[in-house]
């Protein structure tokens, strides 16, 4: 496909070349005609009708090849100008489906292809926007919910207190501790929704150090196993002791991340034996976490969302495992703000793993 530039070149020149051409066509077929085979007379009237026919048609020439040329020439860049004229409009109305995408390799096919990226990213913005939105409407929901819920515990017990139903002093214990675990949970899940709010906004700060992934996660399947040997489970760590397994990372935010996707894997424990598995794999410039568990696994069409805010993949199932929605999407912010990525596999029935990676330090 000719460039626009060697378009209006090749068109100037043949606005040249062409008319000289049919000018000597001209000439040559018109003295055949007259001269030769209507045996005219090279001289008086004859000639002068030659003369005539010749000025006619060379202005005949002349008009039909500029305007020829001019059409062609016009009609290849005013189309595709017409065609983003109306597209900006649709755009400006909040159409965003009307496509300009352009197979040509000029400068208008250029600039339709560069049109087109800007409608798709406006596109992506647009359901990005809307599903932001609707997370929010589902926050309100979610917050609404989890806060009334323990609130009207606290509220019910409070008012046994206060008629006396809790007569007697072991239960006046057990009511109080009752309102105190309650209060506790919606403390913690208070915490969870200002951490987001301050990672969503890039407040939160963050104290990086090196730290050895080995004996971070050796500690901390440790306690872990302790937790889970009174429920006939089981957590372990694989990797090779001779590699080393440093990054640069925020070890609290790092722990905030790990216990997220533990808590998560414990909720969703159907199994009698519970089973947490930790593998480590150092790359060239990277260390590879790997967290797996033999829990109930994840729909494949709820996979890709898991890590959003506030989706959850059974929300019918939240009353008895709580939480609040946002531990993996608390995880991926701060993942990311790590400067790596976080993604899960899952197979029903079998069960989930998480996988995050980070950045080695040498």
């Amino acid at each position: 496909m000719l460039s626009i530039k060697k378009r209006l070149l090749l068109s100037n020149i043949g606005m040249v070349v062409i008319p000289i051409i049919c000018f000597l066509l001209l000439e040559i077929v018109l003295g055949y005609l007259l001269f030769v085979v209507f045996n005219g007379n090279p001289q008086g009237d004859d000639l002068r009708m030659f003369i005539n026919l010749r000025f006619i048609g060379m202005i005949l020439i002349l008009a039909i090849t500029n305007g020829f040329l001019t059409f062609y020439v016009s009609k290849s860049i005013i189309m595709p100008i017409k065609k983003l004229s109306i597209a900006a409009k649709k755009i400006s109305n909040g159409d965003l489906d009307y496509s300009v995408k352009s197979t040509k390799n000029d400068e208008l096919g250029e600039l339709s292809n560069t049109f087109e990226e800007m409608r798709l990213k406006l596109k992506d913005a647009k359901m990005s926007q809307m599903r932001y939105e609707q997370n929010r409407q589902e926050l309100i929901a979610s917050i609404s919910h989890d806060l009334k819920t323990p609130l009207t515990s606290i509220k019910g017990y409070v008012k046994g207190i206060q008629d006396g139903v809790a007569n007697t002093p072991e239960k006046l214990e057990r009511y109080m501790n009752i309102v105190y675990k309650t209060a506790q949970d919606m403390d913690g899940l208070i915490d969870e929704l200002f951490l987001y709010s301050k990672l969503d906004l890039k407040r939160e700060s963050f104290h990086f150090e090196k730290v050895d992934l080995y004996s971070f996660f050796a500690d901390f399947i440790e306690e872990l196993a302790l937790h889970l040997e009174s429920e006939q489970g089981s957590a372990e760590l694989f990797a090779d002791k001779s590699k080393l397994y440093l990054v640069e990372a925020d070890r609290e935010k790092l722990r905030r991340v790990v216990s997220n996707i533990i808590q998560n894997s414990l909720k969703y424990m159907d199994k009698e034996n519970k089973k947490i598995q930790v593998h480590l794999s150092s790359g060239n410039d990277s260390i590879l976490v790997k967290m797996s568990d033999n829990g109930s696994g994840i729909r494949q069409e709820d996979l890709p969302f898991i890590f959003e805010s506030f989706y959850r993949t059974d929300a019918s199932r939240n009353s008895s495992t709580g939480g609040s929605g946002l531990g993996l999407s608390i995880a991926k912010k701060i993942i990311e703000q790590h400067g790596g990525s976080i993604w899960a596999e899952s197979e029903r029935g079998k069960g989930t793993s998480v996988y995050f990676q980070l950045k080695k330090v040498v």
